[in-house]
């Protein structure tokens, strides 16, 4: 084999992938038609569960140096001040929530944090390496690249966008909808005359909830601009004298665009994959799955994809690779299924249509039921639920959290009392002790009672993506 896995699609999804793999110390190859890496923002919203991801995978620092948390919104009506709105309120981190606001980041310069992670393991994006033909047989895909280049993997994963020529080849139906009624200018410009720390809605004085509306793009001088289109202008022009005018028309002036980077007319396009793998090829990110840009779902539910799909590539083994497609199809339908009701409340022009609520954190995506979760419940805590975080000590006094000991590669036991340490390969195990109690050697110490609160008095193997697999009694 040249390698293990061929990754088609270098976007955060596929990255996300490549670091998983690279990590493990497997041989991993991410290939992109692209002559040349995008620049814009598109996915600009990382939600908290993607920041805990990113915090496993090292790069949540640089993540939260670049990004800004969510900007209020000044309000304007026929051009004139109209208040100021909040999408989602600030949260304050909790001992099992350590990050419980979004993070606003343009999509570019995510990827650009991600392909330095990953280059640190030696791996590089591929660029102008379209993929083009492969065949698989029982013991591998052979891939042919636009190079010419062959590849033999193990396994090929199309991470390749919506238009996926993985999933197409594969023959999956990509079954959804496309509303041609509905259409949004969406791209990144600069704005002079605006305060790039809000964002803008102007909004026309007889219908409010049509206009423009400018978010700012952290760390750069730009605005991701988007404005729904009006009967009779679906077709219409996304050059910059063309958005020009259409800010003056719901502004009345005093702001002026330049530097146009990219613009589109968007259409909702909500489709999710019948099957997320055939053989040895998997589906990931919009590949499998595309959303509406409400609620900021799409991009987060790709990476996560990656970050559930890695460690079972890794080792290989039967049960966890069948269990990709049933625990991820059945979370993208029901992201699809939120995204697609706030898109519905926007074009519709309710009142809330802008605010987000619990779902859109991805918090509390669980694996309940599914194929790797087993053991019974302790407290409110299940199999196939996210392991929460937990502040703890050591036989030093120095703190630790919970997440520190999942951050890695491997499965984490975590003995909560007495019971013996017998992790299963590959998984570290550590007991934690009640609150008040001493700890020697490997032993932590719960010193706020939060980790007994949610795991109760049991035996919980954590698995590498930070989800729980099995609960046993104490």
């Amino acid at each position: 084999m040249d390698t293990k896995v061929l990754i088609a699609g270098a976007g955060p999804t596929g990255l996300t992938l490549a670091i998983e793999l690279a990590r493990r110390d497997v041989g991993v190859r991410i290939v992109e038609k692209a002559e040349s890496f995008f620049v814009g923002s598109r996915g600009d919203g990382l939600q908290p569960r993607t920041l805990e991801v990113f915090e496993d995978l090292g790069v949540l620092d640089a993540v939260l140096a670049a990004g800004a948390p969510p900007f209020a919104m000044k309000v304007y009506v026929g051009g004139e001040p109209a208040g100021e709105r909040v999408f989602a309120e600030p949260a304050e981190p909790t001992p099992s929530v350590p990050y419980p606001t979004a993070v606003f980041l343009g999509q570019s310069r995510t990827e650009g944090i991600l392909r330095d992670r990953l280059a640190e393991f030696g791996v590089r994006v591929e660029l102008g390496a379209e993929l083009t033909g492969f065949e698989q047989d029982d013991e591998g895909v052979t891939a042919t690249l636009a190079t010419g280049e062959v590849i033999r993997a193990e396994y090929l994963v199309g991470a390749d966008g919506g238009k996926s020529f993985v999933r197409k080849s594969l023959g999956i139906p990509f079954e959804g909808t496309t509303d041609e009624s509905i259409r949004m200018l969406l791209g990144d410009v600069q704005a002079e005359g605006l305060d790039h720390t809000y964002g803008h809605w102007f909004g026309a004085a007889e219908n409010p909830m049509h206009g423009v509306m400018f978010t700012p793009l952290p760390g750069t001088p730009h605005f991701q601009f988007g404005a729904p289109l009006g009967e009779g202008e679906l077709d219409a022009e996304t050059a910059l004298p063309a958005l020009q005018a259409r800010v003056d028309e719901f502004s009345g002036g005093g702001v002026r665009l330049h530097d146009l980077i990219w613009s589109t007319v968007w259409r909702p396009n909500v489709r999710l994959a019948a099957r997320f793998r055939a053989g040895r090829v998997f589906l990931a990110g919009d590949a499998a799955h595309v959303h509406p840009p409400t609620g900021g779902q799409g991009l987060n539910t790709g990476v996560q994809d990656a970050y559930n799909l890695g460690w079972k590539l890794a080792d290989g083994a039967p049960e966890l690779l069948d269990s990709y497609e049933a625990e991820r199809r059945a979370v993208a339908a029901g992201v699809l299924g939120f995204s697609s009701e706030l898109l519905r409340k926007y074009t519709e022009g309710e009142e809330d249509a802008h605010r987000r609520g619990e779902e859109a954190r991805q918090l509390d995506i669980t694996y309940r039921g599914g194929p790797l979760a087993s053991g019974a419940g302790a407290g409110a805590l299940r199999p196939g639920d996210r392991a929460p975080d937990a502040p703890l000590a050591d036989a030093n006094g120095k703190r630790v959290r919970l997440f520190e000991l999942f951050a890695g590669p491997h499965a984490t036991l975590l003995v909560f009392g007495d019971g013996p340490l017998d992790a299963p390969a590959g998984a570290v195990a550590y007991r934690v002790l009640p609150a008040g109690g001493t700890a020697s050697g490997d032993e932590l110490v719960d010193v706020g009672g939060h980790a007994f609160a949610a795991y109760s008095a049991s035996r919980v193997l954590v698995r590498p993506d930070g989800y729980v697999r099995t609960i046993t009694a104490g």
